[in-house]
């Protein structure tokens, strides 16, 4: 049995992770709960998350951390950040913070610590990501909106959605659904669409299903 801190930026993330990651990863035994990433007035700045991480790492050695965390929006001090800008594809900008994170991370915590203990995600490039995955599934039974959404994922896969204010994934439903809210919304498509073809679809994403997964095999 295996137990997993996901730290997570938003109350969408953590429903998410709660409500549909959580009764997949039970099956193999792992037994993951969201925890919110505290911020003050809005801000997500590293320091800050760092803080949190290393006091989940550090009031319980026995259970195993990781991240959910947007590309999209996080900010420059983030370790890695601003290096992956010059990465070509969405997947080495993934890695790229990744790994910079996981270095920190062992540096912060010293020479006794594990560094199987945690495991950084970064969500290409955005949650809303997932939810192309299906892009019929997100349009619902608009077929206009099938075609516009087909348009933007291109022959793409959802996680390559850029993280361009006006073209990131949350934006490109917005406008042309309209009246999409993340916390209500978001949840309803993404228990349409399905675990099984958000990693289908999304390679990244199934790579960090598949390490909590594994942690089964430990």
């Amino acid at each position: 049995m295996s137990r997993v801190r996901i730290l997570v930026e938003g109350q969408t993330e953590e429903t998410f992770v709660n409500d549909i990651l959580c009764p997949h990863l039970n099956q193999t035994s792992i037994y993951p709960h969201a925890f919110l990433f505290r911020k003050k007035g809005g801000s997500f700045s590293y320091q800050r998350a760092r803080k949190e991480i290393l006091n989940s790492l550090k009031e319980d050695k026995t259970r195993i951390c990781t991240t959910m965390v947007d590309f999209y929006g996080m900010p420059k001090d983030w370790p890695g950040r601003v290096e992956s800008q010059s990465c070509r594809n969405y997947q080495d900008k993934a890695q790229r913070v990744e790994q910079a994170l996981l270095e920190d991370i062992v540096t912060q915590m010293g020479e006794s610590f594990n560094p199987a203990q945690f495991i950084p995600y970064v969500q290409m490039h955005e949650f809303e990501a997932l939810l192309f995955a299906d892009t019929s599934v997100l349009a619902g039974s608009n077929l206009k909106l099938v075609m516009q959404f087909a348009c933007i994922l291109g022959f793409s896969c959802p996680e390559e959605i850029n993280d361009n204010y006006d073209t990131c994934p949350s934006r490109q439903i917005e406008r042309y659904m309209g009246n999409y809210v993340k916390t209500i919304d978001g949840i309803v498509i993404a228990r349409k669409v399905g675990l099984e073809k958000m990693r289908e679809k999304c390679p990244h994403f199934n790579e960090w299903v598949t390490k909590l997964e594994n942690l089964g095999n430990q």
